[in-house]
């Protein structure tokens, strides 16, 4: 809490509601003598009067200091009052010894604490300071809460985003295990998140694994934590994912990625609820909530024996599709100007728009990149625009200065197979189109499945990611 003078709060206002003349100006004194602004009421319907007042003006008390039992409008009712408004203001109610029952019933009720008659000036003082503090955490804790919610909103009026987003808010009550499918770049983890902040673990950790990028030899370190000294490297202990995410959410992406190994540690991880640190013989219980995510097709690497049955069903209990932007051409306008907005405010400027005919042109590109390429086109145009407007002309510069989109020519298919490389008006964009449908192609004959298709081309995983970001295959 802010202070002023010799270590005094500043003049946070305290509502002082009280039928005891003397105990009113008590209090009054008191706090007034530690820097407070002090409102008084001789009972609850004065009290709230002026609470009513003071909201028209646009105040309102830091908090309100009531005694249980008074005429007219008692502590209990004032209580009931209170809690009906917008971000009320924590509530201490004062009780007589044989009111504590009732007080406790009152905290059940929404109040924050309560004070025993006759007042002791030192505990008045360290419960209302408490109070304050446990006030200013739980405000900034709900406009954090708020902060990611709206930085992770899922944005889209269309029927199959609205049908998502119907099952994310319905599932995200529950702790089952989801597993999120969707090509690369259509907001996975955006999906993740939203299952996250709107269960009843929203303030707790979120972990997310990236189980492509972790190096095979690593990822049981990563995952479970070691101890200092179990294996060539390991020169301090280091907690893993699954214990920073205890009480939490631990978001597996790309975990059709995990070698076979890691996957029987997750499984039994999974169903004892306990983990044991590499070079540690010593478990630990761990609570956790299981979303994982994957672009691969699942049922077929079970099939060819690349990914576990028995994980596989652990972690599909509810299973959420994420649409490719192609099949929610309608909420482009929406994510257009989300993305705008953000990138303004990133640059510190003013919010751009973009043109009707740079829209038309906009829902004319397969986006085989999904929201993330669009994401970035929209960044790349903004470098091109001086004004506040993006033009088509804009749009069209980055799309063909470097590869990755193409409007489907005049009744053609949007296949990946549409293309002719021939078409290509240099040298340079011949080989960037190329290559990317090439990989295009291989992609999508493996559904996606990154590793297999790095196997199929002789290919290091790392290195074909690389070029899959390059593209905007991602």
């Amino acid at each position: 809490m802010s202070t002023a003078g010799k270590g005094k709060d500043e003049r946070a206002a305290i509502l002082v509601a009280d039928d005891d003349p003397d105990i009113r100006l008590a209090l009054e004194m008191l706090l007034q003598y530690e820097g407070f602004e002090v409102w008084t009421a001789k009972d609850g319907r004065e009290a709230w009067k002026r609470l009513e007042a003071e909201r028209a003006n646009g105040r309102g008390p830091a908090l309100v200091l009531t005694d249980l039992k008074m005429p007219n409008v008692d502590g209990l009712e004032l209580l009931d009052q209170i809690q009906t408004t917008p971000a009320p203001p924590p509530v201490i109610l004062i009780s007589g010894h044989g009111d504590v029952a009732t007080a406790v019933d009152a905290m059940q009720r929404g109040a924050s604490n309560f004070l025993e008659k006759p007042l002791d000036e030192n505990r008045v003082l360290v419960t209302l300071r408490t109070t304050l503090r446990e006030g200013k955490l739980a405000a900034e804790n709900t406009g954090l809460r708020r902060q990611l919610a709206g930085r992770w909103e899922m944005v889209g009026e269309s029927p199959v985003m609205e049908r998502l987003r119907d099952q994310v808010a319905q599932v995200a009550l529950s702790d089952v295990a989801v597993l999120v499918t969707g090509e690369n770049g259509c907001g996975k983890e955006v999906v993740a998140r939203n299952l996250h902040y709107l269960g009843p673990r929203a303030a707790e950790p979120f972990v997310t694994v990236n189980c492509a990028a972790i190096p095979g030899e690593l990822i049981e370190s990563e995952l479970f934590g070691h101890e200092k000294g179990s294996f060539t490297g390991a020169i301090d202990r280091r907690v893993g994912h699954f214990e920073a995410a205890d009480t939490g959410t631990l978001f597996l992406d790309e975990i059709g990625d995990m070698p076979l190994d890691a996957q029987a540690k997750v499984l039994r991880a999974l169903e004892t609820h306990e983990i044991t640190r590499v070079g540690d013989s010593k478990s630990r219980p761990v609570d956790i909530r299981v979303v994982a995510a994957t672009n691969a097709d699942l049922t077929r690497a079970v099939e060819d024996k690349t990914f576990r049955m028995d994980l596989f069903y652990r972690l599909n209990v509810v299973p959420l599709r994420v649409p490719p932007l192609r099949e929610r051409k309608q909420d482009l306008p929406l994510l257009v100007t989300r993305f705008l907005i953000e990138l303004a405010e990133r640059a510190g400027r003013s919010p751009m728009v973009v043109a009707d005919e740079g829209l038309e042109f906009l829902s004319t590109l397969d986006w085989p990149g999904n929201v993330r390429q669009l994401r970035n086109v929209l960044e790349g145009a903004a470098v091109f625009t001086s004004g506040e407007v993006i033009l088509r002309e804009d749009l069209e510069e980055v799309v063909a200065g470097g590869p990755g989109l193409r409007a489907p020519s005049q009744g053609a298919s949007a296949s990946l197979g549409s293309y002719d490389p021939f078409d290509a008006t240099s040298f340079e964009e011949f080989k960037n189109e190329s290559e990317k449908r090439f990989f295009e192609l291989r992609l999508a004959r493996n559904d996606g499945n990154i590793k297999r298709t790095a196997e199929e081309l002789g290919m290091q995983r790392s290195h074909l990611y690389k070029k899959l970001d390059r593209y905007g295959l991602r």
